[in-house]
C-alpha cells in the first residue's frame, strides 16, 4: 500500500510496508531540512580551524606561459606610452609671426599658406597661443602649428 504524499512542488511516495524512517528521511531531504550530501568531521574540523587551502602549483611549461604572457603585456603598455609621447611631440623650431595691424586669425593663416581646414588652423593656433576668444593685437607674437 503506497501513499502519495505532496509537499509544495516536489512530491514524494512514502511506502507503509518499508522502513518508516526512509520515508522521513526522504520528505525531510525533499524539504531541504537535511542535507543530501554527509562531511567527513575531519574535513569540517579543519574548515572551522582555517586551514589554508592548497597553493597553486605551474608545472615548468605554465610558468613560461605566464612569463610570456606577462612580457607580451609589458611590451604592449611601452609601445602605447612611446607613441602617445610622440604624437605630441613637435620636431623643429616653432614658427612664430608678429601681428600687423589689420591681421585676423584667417589672414595669418592664409600669409603663412598654413595647410589643412582654415578653422583647424585657427582653432590650433588659439590652442597653441592660450587664446580665449579671436581677438589678437598689432605687436603680439603668435606661434603658428609647423
Amino acid at each position: 500500500m503506497e501513499a502519495q504524499v505532496a509537499m509544495g512542488p516536489c512530491r514524494t511516495r512514502a511506502t507503509s510496508g518499508g522502513s518508516a524512517m526512509g520515508g522521513v528521511l526522504a520528505l525531510a531531504t525533499a524539504a531541504g531540512v537535511v542535507p543530501t550530501r554527509h562531511t567527513p568531521p575531519v574535513r569540517a574540523a579543519a574548515r572551522a580551524r582555517g586551514a589554508a587551502k592548497p597553493r597553486l602549483r605551474l608545472t615548468r611549461r605554465g610558468r613560461v606561459v605566464v612569463f610570456a604572457f606577462f612580457l607580451l603585456l609589458a611590451a604592449a603598455a611601452v609601445t602605447v606610452a612611446a607613441s602617445a609621447s610622440r604624437a605630441a611631440d613637435r620636431s623643429g623650431p616653432a614658427t612664430t609671426t608678429v601681428v600687423e595691424r589689420g591681421d585676423t586669425l584667417w589672414s595669418i593663416a592664409d600669409r603663412h599658406h598654413l595647410s589643412g581646414d582654415r578653422l583647424a588652423v585657427i582653432e590650433e593656433i588659439r590652442r597653441l597661443n592660450s587664446l580665449d576668444d579671436y581677438t589678437v593685437y598689432a605687436g603680439q607674437e603668435l606661434r603658428l602649428p609647423g
